[in-house]
């Protein structure tokens, strides 16, 4: 639901819920929560409030990209738990020559 401001007059509801879907469209991938709409003589000034969108981490586990590992069955949840996860050393960095 997207909150509507009318300053400077007054619109029917037709007219709000045109502008509001004119905003969706014009800012796609956004999530729009609140329109002010300023009517300045024949001209209407919008102005768009954005919120935020929830979003899933997708990574790749064992050749898959998952978000979860619910929907993995025994074996393949066995494999994720047996995988070595590797890391560097912090001392590794004074192995590291470069010469020019």
């Amino acid at each position: 639901m997207v909150k509507v401001n009318v300053k400077n007059d007054t619109l029917d509801q037709k007219e709000i819920d045109a502008y509001v879907q004119y905003a969706i469209e014009a800012n796609p991938g956004k999530l729009v929560t609140e329109l002010d709409i300023d009517i300045d003589g024949d001209f209407a000034n919008l102005t768009y409030h954005f919120g935020e969108i929830p979003f899933d981490r997708i990574r790749r586990i064992t050749g898959y990209l998952v978000g979860t590992l619910d929907r993995f069955n025994n074996a393949k949840k066995a494999e994720v738990e047996d995988r070595v996860k590797h890391s560097i050393a912090p001392d590794v960095e004074d192995d590291i020559y470069v010469t020019a």
